[in-house]
């Protein structure tokens, strides 16, 4: 996630950070991922699925007509064993991609497990800096009340109803299509105060994990309520989706289920944030969610370890777009954010945003004009990217304060597409997530003159239900 974009996000909430920079806890510290061979040792079949996957995640792949296969398969347990007999800490697993995530103070350590015969290659995605700049304790109290010229008189959506109302999003929920019996999962960097606002008092929230190894979290532990709530980014993108505050703020699918998973490391940027935002993916699989919304992206990590290039902007080459583009194929819709690179050298899309069978969101604004910062395409393989643009320069959003806010990003312009995606899905349980995709894409103002700027346009979601009822 552009740490630039957070920093501003807390400025425009008057939140007054005094960074202080810290030394690293522990001393030097590493984290590798290795790609296994196989999973020849495993103790699990496709014949019983159910030893391995949960029973939503399961019905979810059979109401699709969706195979299961050996990417569902856990690592094998006794591979993992092997990383931890040697001394390493085991932090994580993927097994839609075969790997494991080590972390250890030694280094030569690590390079030794990469020679053993289970380990097809091996790479450094983290090494903990010498010191970190990191703010201040912050206390934020919550709000219990807006103030009195953020709510708009007679209108239950108040702020919020032009950027619902331009994608028709307004006409579902008339037809009472909120979201409900539709379970999202949103990854993100913290959920400052979520269970305290006022807003969130009636959402449907299943669970909470913080994927972040504790070592790295331990920089952050003086914010009183812990890493989860150190920063509000997640909240903002959780109001776009979930809020209900009639009269000044509701959000697209205020009636859907939630997750909510922290994979970002709010002060670093390096590529192991790709194995965690992974890991919450893997996990929103197993607690059966029909769609993530993910506001998070990469292209440059610090110091420059890991970089991608322009070239690799092809859905297939980064670890994290990799994962991404499995998830239409386990009947997972992910809803990503374009990227806030448009004005920068950059200016394209990040990963895993280049992801085939995704929804990847640009952001226009009010009078829906291209926003500076929205990060443009196409995929480097050609493909029409970003897929659709919504409101985000800005947004009207609940912060972690509990107040009304108006922020900028393709982070909210996201989430306000992803809950109209939970709405258009509950009216058309049938259809699979490959479909829905397409159907969005489809409704979208330039569907027949794409461009990489504005992708195939603004969706109607009006539009795209009506095309199927007409059926």
């Amino acid at each position: 996630m552009n740490r630039t974009i957070i920093l501003l996000t807390l400025l425009l909430t008057s939140l007054s950070l005094h960074a202080a920079r810290q030394k690293f806890p522990g001393g030097k510290c590493y984290i590798y991922r290795y790609a296994l061979r196989d999973k020849a040792a495993t103790k699990y079949s496709l014949d019983t699925p159910q030893r391995f996957l949960s029973a939503k995640s399961l019905e979810r792949r059979q109401r699709q007509g969706l195979a299961i296969d050996s990417t569902d398969l856990p690592v094998c347990r006794s591979y993992v064993k092997q990383f931890e007999v040697k001394g390493a800490k085991v932090v994580g697993t993927s097994k839609w991609q075969n790997t494991v995530l080590v972390l250890s103070n030694d280094s030569t350590l690590l390079n030794k497990l990469s020679r053993m015969n289970i380990v097809r290659k091996s790479t450094c995605v983290f090494v903990s800096p010498d010191s970190i700049d990191g703010p201040d304790e912050v206390r934020w109290n919550v709000h219990e009340d807006f103030n009195r010229w953020d709510s708009v008189k007679n209108d239950p959506y108040g702020m919020a109803r032009n950027q619902i109302e331009m994608l028709n999003g307004t006409r579902l929920h008339e037809m009472d299509y909120t979201g409900r019996g539709i379970t999202i999962a949103v990854i993100d960097g913290g959920f400052q105060n979520y269970d305290r606002i006022p807003a969130f008092k009636d959402t449907h929230i299943k669970g909470t994990r913080n994927f972040v190894p504790a070592r790295i979290d331990a920089i952050l532990k003086d914010n009183e309520r812990g890493p989860f709530h150190a920063i509000d980014h997640g909240t903002k993108v959780l109001s776009a989706l979930a809020a209900h505050a009639p009269e000044v703020h509701i959000g697209t699918a205020p009636d859907a289920d939630y997750w909510l998973l922290r994979s970002e490391a709010n002060q670093i940027e390096q590529p192991v944030e790709e194995d965690l935002w992974t890991m919450a993916v893997e996990t929103a699989d197993s607690v059966g969610a029909d769609i993530i919304s993910s506001s998070l992206g990469y292209y440059a990590f610090d110091e420059g370890r890991g970089n991608y290039r322009l070239k690799d902007l092809n859905g297939h080459t980064a670890f994290i777009s990799c994962e991404a583009s499995m998830l239409a194929g386990k009947g997972i819709i992910l809803c990503n954010s374009a990227g806030n690179s448009g004005m920068g050298q950059w200016k394209k899309i990040g990963v895993p945003a280049d992801a085939p069978d995704i929804i990847t969101v640009g952001a226009i604004d009010r009078e829906q004009r291209l926003a500076s910062f929205s990060s443009i395409g196409p995929s480097q393989d050609g493909r029409v990217k970003p897929d659709v643009v919504a409101q985000g320069a800005p947004a009207a959003l609940i912060s972690g304060r509990g107040t009304l806010v108006h922020d900028m990003g393709t982070s909210f312009s996201t989430p306000i597409v992803s809950g109209l995606v939970a709405c258009l899905w509950q009216a058309l349980p049938q259809k699979t997530a490959r479909e829905i995709i397409q159907m969005v894409r489809e409704s979208a103002n330039q569907y027949n003159d794409p461009t990489n700027i504005f992708g195939y346009g603004v969706p109607d979601f009006w539009k795209a239900l009506s095309s199927q009822q007409k059926l």
